[in-house]
C-alpha cells in the first residue's frame, strides 16, 4: 500500500484547500478541510464490483434517514470510486461521535439500538433485491472440535510448568462441554428470513453524539446475506457480553432484541433458532483456545504465541462459551421472551440517532 494518495487525487472531489492527508494505516487516510474533515479509502482493483453494490446500499440508507455515512460523489461524472494508478479510491464525510461499550448503555438505550438494526434490517430488505430465501448453512461437527482438541493436547511440552497445566485444563473443559453436549447439534438448514445485513454490527462500528443517540454505523465493509435472526443475535453477544464469567447481560439483551422487534418482527422460533446456532458454533470453534494456549500454526504470522495474550479477546471468548453452555435454556428463553410480549405503541419514541 503507498504511504500518500496519488497527488492531485482529492481535486476529484473538488476539496477546498485540503491539509495533506494523514495517513491512519492499512491504505486510509484522514483529510482535514475548512468546511470538515473526510476519510479517503483505497481498494484493490479486484474489489471495484463488491465496493460499487456496498456505496449503492450505504447511499440509499442516508438518503432514508438512517445514521449511515453515504460516499461522497466526484465532481466529474459523480462517481463514488474513482480510480488513480491502477486503484480504487472512495472519500466519506469523517464519522465524529464517541464510542460506547454494549454495558455502558442504559436499558432504554438498548432498546433503541435494537430498534436501529431493526431499521436497516427493514430498511435494507426494502432497498435491495431479494436474497434466496432457502439457505442451507453446514452445521460444524463436535467430533472435529474434539478431534482437534486431542492433537493440541497431544502437543502440549511434558514439563510440568504452570502454563502447560493450565493450559491442559482449559482444552479439557472444553473437550468435556464438546462431549457432553453432542445431541445439542443444530439441524444444518432451518426455515429463516434471510436477507442483506451489516455483517459488523458491534459497538467498535458504532459512534454516539452527546445526547447517547447513534450517530453513525460504520463497518459496511463487511456487508453480506444470510439469516436476520443470527445477524440480531450475533450483534447482541457482541454488545452485551462481559469479559469473565459472568456471561451475557441478559436484560441488555432482552431490550435490545424487543427494540428489533418493534420494527423487523420475526418470530420466537428464529430467535430462538439463531441463538442455538450461535452458542453452538462458538462451542465447536476451538481456534481461540489454540491462539490463547497453544499458539498459531508455525508459519502463519499471526503474533508472538501464547506469552502475548494478556486475557482478553480469545480468554473472554472461551469464558462466554462455558457460561452459555451452562445457562443455555434461560438464553433461550431470554431471547425470545420480547416476541412473547404484547407490543407497545411507541409513536412518540424518539430514533436511535439524531
Amino acid at each position: 500500500m503507498p504511504t500518500s494518495p496519488p497527488p492531485r487525487l482529492l481535486k476529484r472531489w473538488g476539496l477546498a484547500d485540503p491539509s495533506p492527508p494523514v495517513a491512519l494505516g492499512a491504505g486510509r487516510w484522514r483529510v482535514d478541510t475548512p468546511s470538515g474533515a473526510y476519510h479517503l479509502r483505497e481498494y484493490a482493483p479486484d474489489a471495484r464490483r463488491r465496493v460499487a453494490f456496498q456505496h449503492t446500499v450505504t447511499a440509499a440508507l442516508d438518503a432514508a434517514g438512517l445514521p449511515v455515512l453515504a460516499p461522497v460523489p466526484a465532481v466529474r461524472g459523480g462517481r463514488t470510486l474513482v480510480t488513480a494508478g491502477g486503484l480504487g479510491y472512495a472519500l466519506h464525510p469523517w464519522a465524529s461521535g464517541l464510542r460506547r461499550g454494549g454495558l455502558e448503555l442504559a436499558f432504554g438505550q438498548c432498546e433503541r439500538l435494537g430498534r436501529l438494526l431493526g431499521e436497516l434490517h427493514a430498511a435494507l430488505d426494502r432497498l435491495t433485491a431479494p436474497v434466496q430465501q432457502s439457505l442451507l448453512v453446514p452445521t460444524p461437527r463436535a467430533a472435529d472440535a474434539v478431534a482437534a482438541l486431542d492433537g493440541m493436547l497431544a502437543a502440549l511440552p511434558g514439563d510440568g510448568n504452570d502454563f502447560a497445566a493450565l493450559t491442559e485444563r482449559r482444552l479439557l473443559e472444553r473437550r468435556a462441554l464438546l462431549t457432553g453436549m453432542a445431541d445439542h447439534q443444530p439441524p444444518e438448514i432451518e426455515v429463516s428470513t434471510v436477507g442483506h445485513l451489516h455483517g459488523a454490527f458491534h459497538a467498535g462500528n458504532l459512534r454516539y453524539g452527546g445526547a447517547g443517540n447513534v450517530t453513525a454505523v460504520l463497518g459496511w465493509d463487511a456487508l453480506t446475506t444470510g439469516p436476520v435472526a443470527g445477524e440480531l443475535v450475533r450483534a447482541a453477544a457482541a454488545l452485551f457480553a462481559c469479559e469473565d464469567e459472568r456471561g451475557l447481560d441478559l436484560d441488555r439483551v432482552r431490550a435490545f432484541v424487543r427494540g428489533h422487534r418493534a420494527v423487523f418482527p420475526l418470530d420466537g422460533g428464529q430467535i430462538q433458532a439463531a441463538v442455538h446456532r450461535e452458542w453452538w458454533e462458538r462451542l465447536c470453534d476451538v481456534g481461540p483456545l489454540r491462539h490463547r494456549y497453544v499458539g498459531p500454526p508455525a508459519g502463519d504470522g499471526a503474533g508472538d504465541g501464547p506469552d502475548g495474550d494478556t486475557g482478553g479477546g480469545a480468554g473472554a471468548a472461551a469464558a462466554l462459551v462455558g457460561w452459555w453452555s451452562e445457562h443455555l435454556d434461560r438464553t433461550l428463553d431470554v431471547f425470545a421472551a420480547p416476541y412473547d410480549e404484547l407490543p407497545e405503541e411507541t409513536p412518540g419514541d424518539s430514533p436511535a440517532y439524531g
